[in-house]
C-alpha cells in the first residue's frame, strides 16, 4: 500500500466512524448528508447537495469526456432486536490471540451495508480528483434511500449529473463483481367472494380462491433461466382476510407476493402470464426496479475480471436497478452481514476495497 492510500484509509475509517456515530435510517438522512458534504469541503472539493444526496465531480472534468459514477449509500435499516452493542457507537476490537480469522473489525450500524463501500468509494475518488489527462471524467454520488428503493435517492440525484456512461455501485460483495441483479416487483392480490355464515355452508370462501391462486405462484415456472440469475422466483408473504369472526365465510382475501426476475423477462410479459393464470386481481406496486446487467467485454468488468475478481448474478437489488446505463456492483464487506444485529466490517477489507477500486480505475482512465 502507498503513501497515498494509506492516507486515504485511516481518513476513510475515521469518515465511517462519524457516519456510524449518526442516524441516518431511510428518509432520515440530513445529518450525515451534512458530514459528507463537511468532509468534502474541508478537502477544497466542492460537493453540492439535492435532499440528502451530495455529489461532486473530478477536478479536471471535460464535457467532452464520458464520466465514470462511483456510487454508494450512506442511509440505513433499523437496528434489529438482536444488537448486543450500541448500533450508533463505532467499536473498533483488535483480533483476539484465539480468532482464527485473526483480522480487527469495525462495528457499527452501516458498517457493512454500505458504509465501507462508501468510504472506499469516496477515497478511491480523492485520490483520483486532480489527475489530468484521464480518459474518463469521475463524479461520486453518496445518495439517500437506497434500503427503501425511495424516489428521494439516486433517481432524485441523476437528473443532476452530467451525462453518466458507467458506473460503480458500492454494495458488500467481498470485492468481487456482480454484473446482473435480480429486479423486484411486489404484487397486492385480492380474490373476492360472498359472504355467509359458516355453519351453514353459505357464501363464497375468497381465501380458498386465494389458495388456488397460491398454489400456482409455489408452483408455476418460466421456461427462461438466466445463466447468471436463474429462473424467475414468486414467493407469497403475506396473507389476510378482511373478516375476524369464527363464523363468517370471508368475501375478500388479501396476499402479497415478492417476484424476483431475471433479465430474460420484462415486468409486462410476468404479469400478462399471471394474470392468464389466477382469479385474483393483480396490482403491482412498482415497476421501477428491473433486473440489469452489463457486458462481460465491459471495460469495467474487463478491468476486473484481470484482477482476478470473479463476475457473478445477484439475488439482491440496489440503486443499480434505478441506473439507465450499465453499472457493476462491487464493495468491500459481506452481503451476509448486512441488517444482522451487532453489524460489522473488517478493517482490511476497507484497505482491500480502497486498492482495489484503484487498480481497476487505473485500467480504465
Amino acid at each position: 500500500m502507498n503513501e497515498q492510500i494509506k492516507i486515504l484509509y485511516r481518513e476513510a475509517v475515521e469518515l465511517l466512524k462519524q457516519l456510524i456515530s449518526t442516524p441516518s435510517f431511510s428518509k432520515e438522512e440530513s445529518d450525515t448528508a451534512a458530514i459528507i458534504g463537511k468532509f468534502f469541503a474541508l478537502k477544497g472539493i466542492a460537493a453540492s447537495r439535492v435532499g440528502n444526496n451530495i455529489f461532486a465531480l473530478n477536478q479536471q472534468f471535460d464535457e467532452s469526456k464520458p464520466t465514470i459514477l462511483l456510487n454508494s449509500h450512506h442511509d440505513t435499516v433499523k437496528p434489529n432486536k438482536g444488537y448486543t452493542l450500541n448500533p450508533f457507537q463505532p467499536i473498533e476490537k483488535d483480533a483476539r490471540p484465539d480468532d482464527p480469522v485473526g483480522r480487527d473489525k469495525l462495528f457499527g450500524l452501516g458498517s457493512n451495508d454500505a458504509g465501507g463501500s462508501l468510504v472506499s468509494l469516496i477515497a478511491t475518488f480523492l485520490y483520483f480528483y486532480s489527475y489530468q489527462n484521464l480518459k474518463y471524467n469521475i463524479a461520486i454520488a453518496a445518495t439517500a434511500e437506497e434500503e427503501i428503493s425511495g424516489t428521494g435517492g439516486i433517481e432524485m440525484t441523476i437528473p443532476y449529473l452530467p451525462k453518466i456512461d458507467s458506473a460503480i455501485v458500492g454494495e458488500p460483495t467481498q470485492m468481487q463483481i456482480a454484473v446482473a441483479e435480480r429486479g423486484l416487483m411486489v404484487l397486492d392480490c385480492i380474490t373476492y367472494g360472498k359472504a355467509g355464515h359458516a355453519a351453514r355452508n353459505e357464501g363464497e370462501n375468497a381465501l380458498y380462491k386465494a389458495i388456488k391462486d397460491i398454489e400456482w405462484f409455489q408452483n408455476h415456472a418460466f421456461e427462461k433461466n438466466s445463466e447468471l440469475l436463474g429462473a424467475c422466483k414468486f414467493t407469497v408473504t403475506s396473507i389476510e382476510t378482511e373478516n375476524k369472526q369464527h363464523n363468517v365465510v370471508p368475501s375478500q382475501c388479501k396476499f402479497v407476493v415478492d417476484v424476483r426476475v431475471n433479465e430474460l423477462y420484462s415486468f409486462d410479459e410476468l404479469l400478462q402470464t399471471i394474470k392468464a393464470n389466477v382469479q385474483s386481481e393483480v396490482t403491482p406496486r412498482s415497476t421501477r426496479l428491473k433486473s440489469t446487467n452489463i457486458a462481460l467485454e465491459h471495460p469495467l468488468v474487463k478491468a476486473g475480471i484481470e484482477l482476478g475478481r470473479t463476475s457473478y448474478g445477484s439475488p439482491t437489488t440496489s440503486d443499480k436497478a434505478l441506473m439507465p446505463f450499465p453499472a457493476l456492483k462491487m464493495g468491500p464487506g459481506d452481503s451476509a452481514r448486512s441488517h444482522t444485529a451487532d453489524e460489522y466490517i473488517y478493517l482490511d477489507e476497507i484497505k482491500e476495497g480502497i486498492e482495489l477500486y484503484v487498480q481497476l480505475l487505473d485500467r480504465v482512465l
